[in-house]
């Protein structure tokens, strides 16, 4: 995810508390996500759920990066 940020995130996970917090909660998520998609009957409305939170999250990582890039 942002390949582009590499560094900046590995920063802001350290220095900015919401960055990070908001950066842990995309991982579990992507984790609940994928442990969801393996059942033999996944919850699709669970999935939809979930897939739109994290999508949400990732917007808002998005925005303080860009926040700390001038220019783009």
């Amino acid at each position: 995810m942002f390949p582009e940020y590499r560094e900046l995130i590995s920063r802001l996970k350290n220095e900015d508390a919401h960055f990070s917090v908001l950066f842990q909660r995309h991982n579990e998520l992507d984790h609940e996500v994928a442990r969801e998609e393996a059942r033999p009957a996944p919850d699709n409305m669970l999935l939809m759920k979930m897939k739109r939170e994290k999508l949400h999250l990732k917007d808002e990582m998005h925005r303080i990066l860009r926040s700390y890039s001038p220019g783009e």
